[in-house]
């Protein structure tokens, strides 16, 4: 299948040029979407609500743009907390402005049936690679997070993520939420966190005074290395049984 895949990707016309339509002839098949947090259910409810009642002239790109505009400015509303708390504020609304276009770009393609599953997925995801670059140096300008601290979390977003797009295409299950916890309740954990941050920026662990967003980061952190470990094993695991070698299976028998 690989190979057909990259004879085909590869296929010229007659004046040398990529063919076009070799990669819209490639077959696509949409992967399971695991989605299990806590406002999963709610939320799905509340986006094909909004998408239903959106005016014809707003389409998913000028969600998926709004989403990603908003997220690189809840950056810079971090950088500018620094100087000035209304910085937590304005953060905290461009969080909702990201949900809001990020959430409903999909969904509306759905409601509208004018998917484009393979276009989506890759722009999506790319764009939520900068977002995630954006807020971790907004956080890191900000004063609120250690800078070697948002660094940590990015590069565990990114393994996480690498994780979840390989699996996408081995698998075949796209999986959205982990323990619970999804895009939506990341973005709520901030929300408050900049809240608290408002009237406390530290708080006491184990008697030690440490910033909220600090504490709140190797938690993260940890919480995405155990994520990768048990999802890299457990889909390991999962594959290396779907594609035991014929002598393998022999000596299993024996």
């Amino acid at each position: 299948m690989a190979e057909e895949m990259e004879r085909r990707i590869g296929a010229h016309d007659e004046r040398g040029n990529p063919g076009r339509e070799t990669a819209k002839s490639i077959p696509f098949t949409n992967a399971a979407r695991l989605q299990g947090s806590f406002t999963g259910q709610a939320e799905r409810k509340a986006l094909a609500w909004i998408a239903a009642r959106l005016p014809a002239w707003v389409n998913s790109d000028h969600l998926t743009l709004a989403g990603f505009a908003a997220m690189f400015l809840a950056g810079a509303s971090y950088a500018l907390a620094r100087t000035n708390r209304a910085g937590l504020l304005l953060a905290t609304l461009f969080l909702a402005v990201n949900w809001f276009g990020d959430s409903l770009d999909g969904t509306l393609a759905r409601v509208r049936n004018r998917q484009r599953p393979r276009y989506g997925f890759y722009v999506d995801h790319m764009i939520d690679t900068f977002g995630g670059l954006f807020l971790m140096v907004g956080l890191a300008i900000s004063g609120f997070l250690d800078w070697r601290i948002a660094l940590g979390m990015f590069i565990a977003f990114l393994m996480l993520s690498v994780q979840v797009y390989l699996a996408t295409y081995t698998v075949g299950n796209f999986q959205l939420s982990f323990a619970k916890l999804g895009p939506t309740e990341i973005r709520i954990l901030l929300a408050l966190g900049n809240a608290v941050l408002w009237f406390r920026p530290e708080t006491r662990v184990f008697g030690t005074s440490y910033r909220l967003f600090d504490a709140g980061g190797v938690i993260a952190m940890a919480g995405m290395a155990f994520m990768l470990i048990f999802s890299t094993i457990r889909n390991t695991v999962k594959l290396y049984r779907a594609e035991t070698l014929p002598l393998e299976r022999a000596q299993e028998a024996d």
